[in-house]
């Protein structure tokens, strides 16, 4: 059975699997407070792409906004991507076990290399 934790899992991991959403939010953790217009800028689709990429971030709580006059300001709340981390973090042994394996055989490789004047 689904729990709302896993759900919400889901949605994060969703939201992160577009390319344009993780540029905006790589974008918002260097520049804080960017208004929408300054957000869209960079990227090659229209406004109202722009603003649905936001909607599903704000959804899953990575971002907020607030609006004043006539501007609406966006900033990075990275609070959600904590469960992602903690999930992650379990799988973690199994890949670090892949890449030291894999760094010790490029040092062999590269010392074989050395070895025969390569």
């Amino acid at each position: 059975m689904v729990n709302n934790k896993d759900q919400r899992l889901d949605r994060l991991f969703q939201a992160l699997g577009d390319p344009t959403r993780r540029a905006i939010l790589a974008r918002l953790s260097r520049d804080r407070g960017l208004s929408t217009s300054a957000l869209a800028e960079p990227f090659d689709i229209k406004m109202p792409a722009v603003m649905k990429h936001l909607d599903v971030l704000e959804n899953v709580g990575l971002i907020r906004r607030s609006k004043e006059g006539r501007t609406v300001t966006v900033e990075l709340s990275p609070r959600p991507l904590k469960p992602a981390m903690d999930w992650l973090q379990r799988y973690e042994r199994f890949w670090e076990a892949g890449l030291d394996r894999l760094a010790r055989y490029a040092e062999k490789k590269e010392r074989e290399a050395e070895e025969r004047g390569e």
